[in-house]
């Protein structure tokens, strides 16, 4: 129990903070028209996404260059979440197997009474083994079930943030005519 217990804190810390992290870099959720007056008058722009237009819009000379921006802008925010993710994912399978290990150690114990004890003892060694073995179980499923919705969860915001600097990308690209 104290590995599932040790795994549960690991998971659940982890995951606030990538929920944390997910809340600081998330763009601005205004409408369209409101971006596109910041990507055309940069001076205007608020928040995080005054600091992507800005980056984005200063000095390029090129297409190539604003969509090369952009890509490090995503390389920067959505690697980072990626990696976390699949940590967390690791850590979700890992609790249902940490609860499978208990079982197993259960039943474990439950033969090792069974052959050593004498007549009378036996139900209530059995019992205990039994009891530890579905306890165990039920622990590791019990922290894995909504470690996998966080999972899920932090998966649809990191796709919205890289809609949000998709759109971005396209607004930036379409107020700048190169040749």
């Amino acid at each position: 129990m104290i590995p599932l217990f040790g795994l549960a804190v690991l998971l659940y810390a982890q995951a606030a903070q990538l929920i944390l992290y997910l809340r600081r870099s998330d763009l601005d959720g205004r409408a369209e028209t409101t971006w596109w007056e910041w990507v055309r008058k940069p001076e205007l722009a608020e928040g995080r996404v005054a600091d992507i237009i800005r980056y984005t819009q200063s000095g390029v000379s090129s297409a190539k260059q604003i969509r090369s921006r952009f890509d490090e802008i995503r390389t920067a925010l959505i690697a980072l979440i990626d990696r976390r993710t699949k940590f967390l994912g690791t850590l979700v399978a890992a609790a249902p197997l940490l609860g499978l290990l208990g079982t197993v150690l259960g039943m474990l114990q439950t033969f090792f009474g069974i052959s050593t004890s004498g007549g009378g003892e036996t139900a209530g060694v059995v019992a205990a083994g039994i009891s530890e073995a579905l306890v165990t179980t039920q622990t590791g499923l019990t922290i894995a079930l909504p470690g996998l919705f966080v999972v899920m969860m932090i998966q649809r915001q990191r796709h919205c943030l890289e809609a949000k600097l998709a759109r971005l990308e396209s607004l930036t690209l379409s107020h700048y005519k190169f040749d």
